[in-house]
């Protein structure tokens, strides 16, 4: 498994058109998106009163986005918020039409990006990329700071959802430009930007409008946009998607996989034209990213009742009736990621109920109650799973056809964000402290 990411770097490095080196963790979810770090030595346990961080940095401000990692530099995006009267914002949030219950409000927000030093934490620059007056609510559970950011080794992209899109060069810290994409996303944003070549993609699925944008990564200029399919018999609040789209490079044809409301669709990263769709259920407001294997790509379906779907990738046009493998029913996760090992996919329901399905049938190996609620996507390294919970909790399991757990370590702090993986160190963001684990 290790040399996995290895060569799919390899491939990016050509890609890319300069080099990314082999420890950097550049995107959501690592080189491949996936959550595979391959057989790298980590740690196992910590959190214990022997057990210390080999850093520990304070994250000024709020965010839910993950660490990424390039040449010995973490990037990470926080929010500073402006307080608004209680009176207004209980005016504001009662004038909203999609729901008042759980919702937060601002007078302001301000966006940065952080560069810290990989080896001690140190915080080295903090850049402000936008600042919003009167921001729309978001969710109490989530941030405006919640998209993961994206490097090509040159350059760092900062994604805030419809808040705003920067693109800093790394050398210098300088920002080379801003776009914003203004959708009704009524809880905020999430889907985190995705870079193949010299192209930016986003995912822009929001109640009012549903479509997919490519971003020149020199200029920000759009290269191109298509819109999602559409969506018969739903109300607005139900066409949102929130699913981080997958480059996968397959023969004949690269694809770029993404989930919207109802259609998991794939398409020509070079031109937006669309490769195939198919209709994988009735969900909404997805999340968890597709991964990839084999002739395969396995996906959430989304709320209210997540499925985990198989779908064969070498279609065309409407496949809904042809290349849908397998449909499984348990637990599926509503925002946590799935991952792979060994022929096993494995995933965690936002209640902690973790799963594991056989890649190519879809049935059922085994179920577990991990416990704690579950919003970052697990990480496969050194033979072993990780899952962690929202309250800061770790489980360390075995993959197998057994459940067979290693361990629980517990970081104070709530977290939202999913592991890193930098060398043979753990990056795990909490609030509001980003530790390294050794």
């Amino acid at each position: 498994m290790s040399a996995r990411p290895l060569l799919l770097l390899a491939i990016l490095a050509v890609s890319f058109g300069h080099f990314l080196h082999a420890d950097d963790w550049w995107q959501f979810r690592g080189p491949g998106g996936n959550g595979d770090a391959g057989e790298v030595v980590v740690p196992t346990k910590w959190g214990g009163v022997f057990d210390k961080p080999y850093w520990a940095t304070t994250i000024p401000g709020q965010g839910w986005s993950s660490p990424v990692v390039v040449a010995n530099r973490i990037w990470i995006t926080t929010s500073e918020l402006v307080a608004l009267e209680e009176s207004k914002s209980e005016d504001k949030i009662a004038k909203r039409p999609y729901g008042v219950i759980d919702f937060q409000t601002h007078a302001s927000v301000k966006l940065f990006a952080l560069e810290l030093n990989a080896d001690t934490g140190e915080i080295l620059r903090r850049i402000e990329l936008f600042e919003i007056d009167d921001p729309p609510p978001i969710h109490s559970s989530n941030s405006y700071a919640s998209p993961t950011p994206v490097s090509d080794g040159e350059r760092v992209y900062c994604h805030f959802g419809a808040l705003g899109t920067a693109c800093i060069e790394i050398e210098s810290g300088r920002v080379l430009w801003r776009r914003e994409f203004k959708v009704e996303e009524i809880t905020g944003g999430a889907a985190s930007p995705v870079v193949w070549r010299n192209l930016l993609y986003l995912v822009c699925d929001g109640a009012d409008q549903q479509f997919v944008v490519a971003l020149d990564t020199s200029s920000g200029e759009t290269k191109w946009r298509t819109d999602r399919p559409s969506l018969e018999g739903v109300d607005h609040a139900f066409r949102r998607s929130f699913s981080t789209p997958l480059i996968v490079e397959s023969n004949p044809r690269t694809q770029l996989i993404s989930m919207s409301a109802q259609w998991l669709v794939s398409y020509n990263p070079e031109n937006g034209q669309e490769w195939w769709r198919a209709k994988v259920g009735s969900g909404y407001s997805a999340v968890p990213r597709p991964v990839f294997h084999g002739d395969k790509v396995f996906v959430s379906t989304g709320y209210s009742k997540p499925q985990m779907v198989a779908v064969n990738i070498n279609g065309t046009d409407d496949v809904t009736d042809s290349h849908i493998v397998w449909k499984s029913q348990s637990h599926g996760p509503e925002i946590s990621s799935p991952i792979l090992v060994d022929g096993r996919i494995y995933f965690v329901s936002a209640i902690g109920i973790a799963t594991s399905l056989d890649l190519e049938t879809g049935e059922m190996v085994w179920q577990h109650r991990v416990g704690g609620g579950h919003a970052s996507s697990p990480t496969y390294a050194g033979g072993h799973i990780y899952f962690t919970s929202n309250e800061g909790v770790t489980t360390v399991i075995r993959p197998g056809l057994e459940y067979v757990e290693l361990g629980k370590n517990e970081l104070f702090g709530e977290t939202y964000a999913s592991l890193a993986v930098y060398r043979n160190r753990f990056l795990l963001r909490t609030n509001p402290v980003l530790y390294c684990l050794e």
